[in-house]
């Protein structure tokens, strides 16, 4: 498995699998390799999530390390035991927070800290991913126009650099490593352990999806939901107040239904295939309000204050559905989907992902691409995912890369295709990006592939100078994550 990844696009055979214990298993691996004359690469693998081998190596060693959640004990920072496992805990100034292994899955960690009445607060999409791996990336959804990325939810990491040396890191220890290797795409070193912010769980959720047949409406309404939370010091709603997660996507009119939720009933189904689009294209709104307890006047307060908040959009006139669900099934709702499309077959495919962030000033431009994608008479096998993010719930002190307006987009097209036809969706990626290219709409690759270092320069921009003085520190022979292919060319 380690020599294939979701996207299942790039085949790459590694020497070895690694499959360790402890984090010291993992620095002492590290070490083996710094100290050799002719040092092996290694990549840290999670759930190889994933689409173009940025998690593999050739002729290396992977490390498994879901292992190291595997076989952890109920310890936390433990470097002579060189184990972790969950600990949730309270500072005076941090409130909760839960120390956890980088090698363990969201899901995991939901259900480890929902015992305690607490939860993390910005999350993915799909719940089925390492901790460590996300953080190597940022690990967006639709809370992080509220709670900014997962990254910006972190106050401490344990991490092995490239030269085998276990750090401690955080925005006061060793805060250069903590700031690069948030967003670092795992090329300063592997984390072992991160320290998460908690907040009270909620119990369940008003989850309501609004449907629009004009994409200016659509994004209008979206930017106007966002802007209530713009204001990174001095926060206009308190934190149950407010909407808890937008999030915006394309569908196809004939097929409401996908595999990140089958949210919309037969009967909506149907409702909704009656409409009349010229393209079969429909804009679909998608927001939801957390609430923390089940009596009857929560239930009131909780509709009236959402139908305030959605007081005043465009959306398509009697085309709101709403459901009320636990949070725990909200959160895991791409779950179901998910072994839905295992029992037929349909998940372990090719997955030609293209994952990217607009500036907010060109989508407009943008959006007739949308159109000739997800048009009816084109091929396309998944959602198409589209909604703004406020860019101060970022720290622009990490490597993930954004765009620097204060409102940008994240689109997402979440390809599948057949093991013959995938080069097909490929090619329409390569057309998109050289749309953007030719007129001059500066995007930033989110899951970055580029195979040139002047790509890679041009992504990291003013950062490229300070991202090599960190590799050079922590990972001088080059030795982690080569997969990712940001230094493969020095």
């Amino acid at each position: 498995m380690a020599s294939i990844d979701f996207g299942m696009l790039v085949h790459t055979k590694p020497a070895a699998v690694f499959n360790p214990t402890s984090t010291q298993d993992i620095v002492s691996l590290i070490k083996l390799s710094y100290n050799s004359s002719f040092p092996f690469k290694i990549a840290a693998r999670g759930r190889g999530h994933s689409c173009r081998g940025q998690a593999m190596v050739e002729n290396g060693i992977v490390i498994d390390m879901t292992s190291l959640s595997k076989n952890s004990y109920n310890h936390i920072n433990d470097k002579n035991r060189g184990n972790c496992g969950i600990r949730v805990s309270y500072d005076p100034c941090l409130g909760f927070y839960v120390d956890v292994c980088g090698g363990l899955l969201w899901i995991d960690l939901l259900h480890a800290t929902l015992e305690h009445g607490l939860a993390p607060i910005s999350w993915t999409d799909y719940l089925y991913l390492t901790v460590g791996g996300t953080l190597s990336n940022a690990g967006i959804s639709g809370q992080a126009f509220r709670h900014g990325p997962q990254i910006t939810n972190v106050y401490e990491l344990d991490v092995v650099t490239g030269k085998g040396e276990l750090v401690t890191c955080s925005k006061t220890i060793n805060s250069e490593l903590f700031n690069a290797v948030l967003g670092g795409l795992g090329q300063f070193g592997i984390i072992t352990r991160a320290r998460i912010r908690l907040e009270a769980a909620p119990k369940r959720v008003k989850w309501v999806r609004m449907l629009y047949d004009d994409f200016s409406s659509f994004a209008r309404d979206q930017e106007h939901l966002i802007s209530l939370y713009g204001d990174y010091n001095n926060e206009l709603l308190s934190h149950v107040e407010g909407l808890d997660y937008v999030e915006g996507s394309i569908m196809h009119q004939v097929s409401p239904n996908n595999w990140r939720s089958s949210f919309f009933t037969p009967k909506d189904q149907a409702k909704i295939t009656s409409l009349n689009t010229s393209n079969g294209i429909i804009y679909c709104l998608e927001v939801v309000k957390y609430y923390y307890d089940y009596n009857l006047s929560t239930h009131t307060d909780v509709d009236k204050e959402l139908e305030g908040q959605l007081q005043g959009l465009n959306f398509i006139p009697e085309f709101i559905f709403t459901k009320d669900v636990p949070f725990v099934e909200f959160l895991n709702r791409v779950r179901t989907g998910e072994l839905e499309l295992q029992s037929k077959g349909l998940w372990d495919v090719p997955h030609p992902w293209l994952n990217i962030f607009i500036p907010r000033s060109r989508i407009n431009d943008f959006s007739h691409v949308f159109t000739k994608i997800a048009s009816k008479d084109s091929k396309v096998l998944g959602p198409i995912l589209i909604y703004p993010l406020n860019r101060n719930k970022w720290d622009d002190n990490m490597s993930a890369m954004i765009p620097d307006e204060e409102v940008f987009y994240t689109v997402g097209l979440l390809h599948s295709s057949g093991f013959d036809d995938w080069k097909e969706l490929e090619d329409k990626n390569k057309e998109l990006l050289s749309y953007c290219d030719e007129h001059g709409i500066m995007i930033k690759q989110y899951l970055p592939h580029y195979n040139t270092l002047e790509e890679w320069k041009s992504h990291f921009g003013k950062k490229w100078r300070i991202f090599k003085e960190m590799k050079a520190l922590f990972d001088p022979k080059m030795i982690l994550s080569p997969g990712q292919k940001v230094f493969n060319h020095l």
